[in-house]
């Protein structure tokens, strides 16, 4: 948390994960994404929450990269 500038955030919705290695898995891949500051994946949730850096990041590299990494994904919801 820095004192400049606010943090955003989303959460995507995660289907497919059944283990705390599933959730290693999307937190390696969600961390890759350029401008990802910080990734909370939660198995009971079934769900990340993603905090980028700056105002704006586009939710299909995240969906993409949860994908890739054998999962579905959508994006929930974004805060500001």
């Amino acid at each position: 948390m820095g004192l400049f500038g606010s943090k955003n955030k989303t959460t995507l919705k995660v289907d497919g994960m059944t283990c705390n290695h599933c959730v290693m898995r999307v937190t390696k891949a969600l961390e890759t994404v350029k401008g990802v500051k910080s990734v909370k994946v939660s198995l009971d949730g079934q769900k990340a929450d993603v905090v980028f850096k700056g105002d704006k990041l586009d939710s299909e590299p995240l969906i993409k990269a949860v994908e890739d990494a054998g999962y579905k994904a959508k994006e929930k919801q974004r805060m500001e």
